[in-house]
């Protein structure tokens, strides 16, 4: 009796045993911010398993059918502080809550998507990627994201017209032609609008700003040469539910962003933003009867849509259209000389519309469509030469996001089609073919990256890409990275090489020169530019005492081949296409210090030493308007018992080569070291007000200091009194012409024109 009594109290222990690992739990929780509101689209991971799952509408998730063990929940979401949570389960259901925190700037722990084109903390991310929140930008308030990045360390917008003030954004020292601009992922700039559609991006719309420098063609094609911009909009789910910044200057330039969000049932939710800017008042300070700076009214509209779907799939969609009148010249002009030579004057239409989302395919795999349209229309006047042009893009992408083991992999493919034409003598070519292939460009692409997680202190991504362009043939970019980090990941090594190529659109990059009847002339069949680059990335945190030190530096090099200059002066009648025969340069170090302290004060300073030149037939030219150091910095501090914020932000630029115009030019050939300060007070009032007000360029410097003129000729623009010679070069004449120039208005541009004002402003917020 004891023998079988012994065998049913063993059967039935093993049966217990049995029914308990047999029966499955569940953890399912709450994701909050702090002020208890859901966090939508969460992503969470649940540790050792390694299962995914997302937030509903409500914030809640749940995994189930899970074993009883101790496990790790990890709540992640853009724009917030990943969070942990441990928990041991038994065979009932266990509740994980988690509260996140808005991240603040260049936090290591936050989440991008430039470097990768997945979500993923900087910290594990193998590309190095600086992140700008809105609040950064507040500390200099701007109407573009153009003026915006001045404090960027690294990153410079150049104005490349006195008299239009158009510019482009460098990186590196790499022209702007070289940088892709993106919002949400989708490419917005290229073409006509890298000259004229960077300072139609309202702040209002941006949440943050990611920037990746070098080369990124193995995932975003033509253009990610120098670099990425990816700004990253509001979420709609979470913006506030209406909010309102309008600011003024002491020069008579208002600007006026206003956003709100809303829900249309139960699954859609909406944000609308809409960005004013007016400045209609000439001011002449450097004495030339030239405008200083353009006159601008610029009105832009930003619409986003999300919808709640199943399993929490994501489906976004947005919209933008911007119109925009400036024009700048001679202090008389008014728009019944447009297109005339009685009064200079260079006047600029601008209608530009764009329209981008991301659908998630409804299969069990991670397969996003990602989607983009633009159209742009450009109608200006330089002084008597007429520029038209139009210039439609069509963007497609798939993608397929799939983790097997300790391989995170992404495959895609892309078309894109672009159309282009103006009324230049670029695209007036007689031969058919031709002419299709000037007005139409296809290219076609698949991509492949795995980001391999060797073990917890090492990753290594590989990534290849693949473009057949209709006019260029087959492309191929290769690129490697390697990251290491330290247990404590209080140190991170980040080790990158890869190729970057460009097609070049020589028809829009240089139309402000293509003005008369010119033969374009290609002297060989163009080759896509192309670079090598190797990048070296440390990042160290630091703690002392109860401050936090962020210390990020990079050192760079890329190797360029193949560039496209277009040569005016061969032959005056002639625009000559060609590659460079030799080769580019650009190299040098980056270092950014993030420091933040208990008692309210920051402080975010970077520098930059480079050296950027080419190389042809045996000759080494340094390149124009490039300098070789450029430093920033962004000092904050907050008196929290009176509410109020000191910010103190500036850059300074070192001497850079400069266009000058003939041999007797007296404007000096390099530019001097120059500086451009701001101060800023800032005064919450209660919960919802904040009145900010403050100088800009407080050192009122501008770029005729120092120099006898910045625009050659301004008293004859229209060059009525210079005589030139047989070879179409002007001469000197005394008394007329002591320099033997013509009228030039952008060759000497590469710093602001506008001195010391001051702004005032307020922004009123309901969350």
């Amino acid at each position: 009796m004891k023998h079988k009594k012994g065998i049913l109290t063993t059967t039935y222990l093993l049966f217990s045993v049995l029914l308990c690992f047999g029966q499955s739990a569940s953890i399912k929780g709450r994701i909050t911010d702090k002020e208890g509101k859901p966090i939508v689209g969460a992503t969470l991971l649940l540790k050792p398993s390694n299962t995914k799952t997302a937030t509903d509408s409500l914030g809640n998730y749940i995994f189930q059918h899970i074993t009883a063990n101790t496990y790790t929940v990890e709540a992640k979401h853009i724009g917030y502080k990943s969070k942990r949570s441990s928990i041991k389960v038994n065979t009932t259901a266990a509740i994980v809550d988690l509260s996140l925190s808005e991240i603040m700037e260049n936090n290591l722990d936050e989440v991008v998507i430039s470097g990768t084109m997945k979500e993923v903390s900087k910290l594990e991310s193998p590309i190095p990627v600086e992140v700008y929140s809105a609040k950064f930008f507040r500390a200099n308030p701007s109407p573009s994201i153009f003026e915006g990045l001045q404090t960027v360390n690294g990153v410079r917008p150049q104005l490349n017209c006195n008299v239009c003030n158009t510019g482009d954004i460098h990186i590196n020292g790499l022209e702007g032609p070289y940088t892709m601009v993106m919002i949400d992922g989708m490419p917005i700039v290229s073409g006509l609008s890298t000259v004229y559609g960077l300072s139609g991006i309202p702040m209002s719309l941006v949440d943050r700003v990611e920037i990746v420098k070098g080369p990124a063609s193995t995932l975003y094609g033509s253009e990610a040469v120098g670099g990425i911009i990816n700004i990253i909009t509001k979420r709609p789910s979470s913006a506030p539910l209406l909010s309102a910044d309008v600011y003024g200057t002491t020069w008579a330039e208002f600007n006026a962003d206003i956003g709100g969000r809303f829900k249309v049932g139960k699954k859609a939710n909406s944000l609308l933003g809409i960005n004013y800017f007016n400045y209609q008042n000439p001011i002449d300070n450097n004495k030339d009867n030239f405008t200083d700076v353009t006159l601008q009214n610029r009105i832009s509209v930003f619409n986003k849509w999300s919808f709640d779907r199943k399993d929490n799939r994501v489906f976004n969609l947005a919209g933008r259209y911007l119109y925009e009148d400036r024009w700048g010249g001679e202090m008389n002009w008014n728009k019944k000389y447009r297109g005339g030579e009685e009064v200079y004057g260079e006047s600029v239409y601008t209608s530009r519309w764009e329209f981008f989302g991301t659908y998630q395919l409804p299969v069990k795999e991670k397969i996003m469509f990602q989607f983009s349209a633009n159209g742009h229309n450009q109608n200006s006047a330089y002084g008597g030469d007429i520029f038209i042009a139009k210039q439609y893009i069509g963007f497609g992408q798939l993608t397929w996001d799939k983790t097997v083991g300790r391989h995170d992999l992404l495959a895609g493919l892309s078309y894109r089609f672009t159309y282009y034409d103006d009324n230049t003598p670029a695209t007036a070519v007689n031969d058919s073919i031709r002419m299709d292939q000037v007005k139409k460009t296809r290219l076609p692409g698949l991509f492949l990256q795995d980001e391999i997680t060797l073990n917890a202190n090492n990753k290594l991504l590989l990534g290849l890409r693949y473009d057949h362009n209709s006019i260029h043939g087959n492309i191929l970019t290769p690129r490697i990275s390697y990251k290491w980090n330290s247990p404590d990941k209080n140190n991170i090594i980040r080790l990158s090489m890869g190729n970057g190529y460009r097609v070049a659109n020589v028809f829009t990059e240089e139309h402000a020169t293509i003005t008369g009847a010119r033969k374009v002339v290609f002297l060989n069949n163009l080759k896509p530019e192309t670079s090598w680059n190797a990048n070296l990335n440390y990042v160290r945190k630091i703690f002392i005492g109860s401050a936090l030190l962020n210390v990020d530096a990079t050192a760079f090099y890329t190797y360029f081949t193949n560039k496209i200059i277009p040569d005016y002066d061969t032959n005056p009648s002639e625009i000559i296409f060609d590659n460079l025969n030799g080769n580019a340069v650009s190299k040098g170090l980056s270092v950014n210090l993030d420091m933040s302290f208990t008692n309210g004060l920051k402080i975010l300073a970077g520098g930059t030493v480079m050296d950027v030149q080419s190389t042809e037939d045996g000759v080494t030219t340094r390149q124009i308007k490039t300098e070789r150091f450029s430093g920033t910095w962004n000092i904050g501090y907050t008196f929290h018992r009176l509410g109020l914020t000191v910010d103190y932000t500036g850059n300074v630029v070192g001497p850079m080569r400069l266009v000058l115009i003939g041999d007797h030019d007296p404007r000096r050939p390099y530019s001097p070291w120059w500086s451009v300060q701001n101060i800023q007070l800032t005064k919450k009032i209660g919960h919802q007000f904040e009145l900010y007000g403050g100088v800009k360029n407080l050192l009122n410097w501008t770029v005729n200091k120092g120099n006898p003129f910045v625009i050659a000729r301004a008293h004859d623009p229209f060059d009525k009194e210079v005589v030139f010679d047989n070879t179409g070069n002007p001469t000197v004449v005394p008394g007329v012409n002591p320099y033997g120039l013509k009228f030039d208005p952008d060759g000497y541009s590469y710093g602001p024109n506008q001195g010391i004002r001051g702004f005032l402003g307020l922004r009123y917020t309901i969350r």
